[in-house]
């Protein structure tokens, strides 16, 4: 048992390592029923220490999820814009008719939503289809992977930011090859500061992360290239076997996350809810970083 440690999250959890690198399995809880006050305090806490929070065996309808959610943060809103902040991960639509986003294929590391200028906290995913084989989840730690960097790299990146683009209308799953004129784009710090526990993350990702802000382009991309490489060690790295039931949520402040390829002769369906930061980012100078890139 690991006891959150945070005054405010009194209540002692059954909680497991998932890996070395990154993630602990709750267990004993019914999500379908409301968490008390200490209870959503203490998954809070364990989320922001151990980046990836398991809970297997669920059966959760669409606004129970929306109810847990709600004790991360701000919920999200959906793809058109608008409520409920549900959005279905798959092959097949939803129970809403809505199509499934991101249906095939691997998917490179990202953070999810980092091209806004105020991405969201966290995101969290509910298992309803699961082919036999293929289709886990990977989580990098992002936190140890920046405490594992050389001080030099350290030095020359302090202070940089990089510019973070995604381009819906190409491959979502694929950096493009060309900076998309109306993808959606922000600037953010490539060493990130995670509000309430004070660490700091390597934020960079494969797939959204274009340039190094005022760097020259083959300078910026053989750094860009070795960090992502550096992430993607298996030092950090613990990929997620789904079980139907699985509810897994993560910090997109602390970690990435990818997905390995599967049959899609096989459905593979998820419920997904995107929580919100509260906080006000500063502008994030994108015109100035699009002319940099």
């Amino acid at each position: 048992m690991i006891a959150p440690s945070s005054p405010h999250a009194a209540a002692m959890l059954d909680l497991r390592p998932l890996s070395a690198a990154i993630g602990v399995e709750l267990t004993g809880v019914d999500l379908s029923l409301p968490l008390v006050k200490a209870q959503a305090a203490g998954c809070r806490r364990a989320l922001e220490e151990y980046c990836v929070l398991l809970v297997r065996r669920q059966v959760l309808s669409g606004g129970q999820q929306l109810r847990l959610a709600q004790h991360f943060g701000r919920l999200g809103v959906s793809s058109s814009g608008g409520p409920p902040a549900i959005v279905y991960v798959g092959t097949q639509p939803g129970t809403d008719g809505r199509p499934g986003i991101l249906p095939t294929g691997p998917v490179d590391f990202h953070s999810d939503q980092s091209y806004l200028e105020i991405p969201s906290i966290a995101t969290m995913l509910y298992a309803i289809d699961i082919p036999s084989e293929g289709g886990g989840t990977l989580f990098s730690n992002c936190f140890r992977a920046f405490d594992a960097l050389p001080d030099s790299v350290k030095q020359q990146l302090h202070g940089r930011s990089a510019l973070h683009v995604y381009d819906y209308a190409s491959d979502p799953t694929r950096r493009p090859s060309a900076l998309p004129p109306n993808a959606k784009c922000a600037v953010h710090p490539i060493f990130k500061i995670h509000p309430t526990t004070g660490r700091t993350s390597l934020y960079v990702s494969r797939l959204m992360t274009w340039s190094i802000v005022g760097l020259p382009e083959a300078e910026s991309r053989e750094i860009l290239e070795f960090l992502f490489a550096h992430q993607e060690k298996p030092e950090f790295v613990y990929e997620h076997r789904w079980q139907t039931g699985d509810l897994v949520i993560w910090d997109n402040r602390s970690c990435n996350h990818a997905r390995t390829d599967f049959d899609d002769r096989q459905p593979r369906n998820l419920r997904r809810v995107t929580i919100l930061d509260d906080a006000t980012a500063p502008p994030p100078a994108i015109a100035r970083a699009r002319n940099d890139a």
